[in-house]
């Protein structure tokens, strides 16, 4: 069961999905989300297809549901609340993602800093044991203080 902190990180962290336009528009849905971990998913469909011939999901649908589910990870840590923005994020492509199958990113924030966080990240679709994708990233951490009640 989650206690209050955690429910309004989740609940902070789906707003922040829900507030990208291009993650409603890959249809992204918030499976899981806690202390610095988030899974994140989509639905495959012609729409992210980068390649027609072969029914082959663009890199770049790939790249913002890792992207987002790297920056959930950074808000739901215990010690990040306010906000994130991207840094740097390296993703390796090791297969396409299969025609037809939902594609699902986890993310972990591994590491902090007073103003950045670490994260690794994985996407698959429905064999977890044959990554799509794996990715490292590093994101800005905004903090709210509990000495000042503001930002840091």
């Amino acid at each position: 069961m989650m206690d209050e902190t955690s429910a309004d990180k989740a609940r902070i962290a789906r707003q922040f999905i829900e507030a990208i336009p291009f993650s409603r528009a890959l249809q992204m849905r918030l499976e899981e989300i806690g202390e610095g971990v988030a899974v994140i998913s989509m639905p495959w469909s012609e729409m992210i297809v980068g390649d027609p011939t072969l029914s082959v999901v663009h890199g770049g649908a790939v790249s913002a549901l890792m992207d987002t589910c790297g920056g959930a990870a950074v808000m739901s840590h215990p010690q990040a609340l306010a906000g994130t923005a991207t840094i740097d994020l390296r993703i390796d492509y090791m297969r396409a993602a299969t025609s037809g199958q939902r594609i699902t990113a986890r993310a972990e924030c591994y590491h902090l800093t007073r103003s950045v966080a670490f994260v690794r990240a994985e996407a698959w679709d429905e064999d977890r044991t044959r990554p799509v994708a794996a990715a490292t990233g590093a994101f800005t951490v905004e903090r709210i203080t509990p000495r000042d009640g503001g930002k840091s």
